[in-house]
């Protein structure tokens, strides 16, 4: 694990504590990164180097790029993209898993627990420094497993084999993706749990995006709906809410206006009835419903972007909302307003998506294409617009 010893990251560390709102005292930085004070002090001193991890956990806690404290400003999106083999390599052998030691089932979960938290805070580069090794040591758990631990170690696997997935898919390794939702596909069958085969059937959309089936991708939730239990309970009401949200957006890219908006009422209706929350690791509930009314008519185009604009003009997303969720909000926002004509709103909600979740940002290839037609109207309008579009790697 490389360690950045130039003093420049300590007093990049420090800048940007400085500057953050509120301001951040050490102490402050030390409890939210979960790193030791002493260690901080050091580090923002030059007098020691600085893990790749604990560079990640100190950017996190100041809200800002990895790649803006690094001695190298090496791009977090190499990292990643270095290490998707090693995921390819981890699923290659799901079904023959090496014989070494395994983890008891309860620290097993506590690591899947925290993947599922690096992905819906779009943290992919710890992701792929840590799944690999913990995807081998699932499967050996589960092939292992006792009759009774056999359908939790299934429930683990499809956990993590998701957090592996939005890596793959966000860095657009289709075939990757592909394989990790047949595998979660694969491994739900043994949890016997009607809630998580929803969600698994919620993932599998991507394989459908990714192709641009929408129409098949439609039918294949609508089906999801029907074998899915009844919304009697708070969980079951937001798995039932989450594949109507994405049926609406799928049939939004299908073009079918009439479908989009009666799965997004659904969603509405069900949302009403459930606080938002993480369900069966897919965030649900009104905001959440809100975020994919303005994706619908962002998919939907022309006389439909001026609802997404409403929708805009009178809510703003919380910080309790997840920040891959919150990312994709603003993404999806600054597109509508690059296609009404307000290139200005549309690169401050490109920088809003950012601050919240740079390596999500980064890689969305509406950002890129967005970021790249703003730099060709405003031409060389904006020294910050061009950092940007440099920053994304926008043509």
């Amino acid at each position: 694990m490389p360690a950045h010893a130039d003093g420049g990251v300590g007093r990049r560390i420090a800048y940007y504590r400085s500057v953050v709102r509120p301001k951040m005292t050490q102490q402050q930085l030390s409890d939210t990164a979960c790193v030791a004070l002493g260690t901080i002090r050091k580090i923002e001193r030059g007098e020691r180097g600085v893990s790749d991890a604990t560079l990640e956990a100190i950017a996190e806690a100041l809200g800002v790029d990895v790649a803006r404290l690094r001695s190298d400003r090496g791009p977090a999106n190499t990292q990643v993209r270095d290490a998707l083999p090693a995921l390819s390599a981890a699923i290659a052998t799901y079904d023959l898993p090496d014989d070494a030691p395994v983890r008891p089932l309860h620290e097993l979960r506590t690591a899947v627990t925290e993947a599922a938290r690096w992905r819906l805070g779009a943290q992919y580069t710890r992701i792929v420094r840590k799944l690999p090794n913990l995807l081998t040591e699932l499967a050996r758990a589960h092939h292992a497993a006792s009759p009774d631990e056999r359908t939790e170690s299934a429930g683990l696997l499809v956990s993590a084999y998701r957090s592996a997935d939005a890596v793959a898919y966000k860095f657009g390794a289709q075939d990757l993706s592909a394989r990790l939702v047949e595998l979660m596909r694969w491994a739900v069958l043994d949890t016997d749990d009607p809630l998580l085969s929803a969600s698994v059937a919620y993932v599998r959309t991507e394989t459908f995006f990714a192709a641009r089936a929408h129409a098949a991708g439609l039918r294949a939730l609508e089906q999801a709906v029907d074998a899915g239990p009844a919304p009697t309970t708070a969980p079951a009401i937001a798995a039932r809410g989450a594949l109507h949200m994405r049926a609406a957006v799928i049939a939004g890219r299908a073009g079918d206006g009439s479908a989009a908006a009666t799965h997004l009422d659904e969603a509405r209706s069900l949302a009403d009835r459930v606080p938002e929350g993480v369900y069966n690791g897919t965030a649900f509930g009104p905001d959440s419903v809100r975020i994919h009314a303005v994706s619908v008519a962002v998919s939907l185009g022309d006389k439909h972007m001026g609802r997404a604009l409403d929708v805009a003009g009178e809510w703003k997303p919380s910080r309790e909302l997840p920040a891959e969720r919150r990312s994709g909000f603003y993404i999806e926002l600054a597109r509508t307003q690059l296609w009404s004509g307000l290139p200005d709103d549309a690169f401050e909600s490109l920088k809003a998506a950012r601050r919240i979740a740079p390596q999500h940002t980064r890689e969305h290839p509406w950002v890129r294409e967005d970021a790249a037609t703003l730099r060709r109207l405003k031409r060389a309008d904006s020294e910050a617009l061009t950092h940007f579009a440099e920053w994304c790697a926008a043509t």
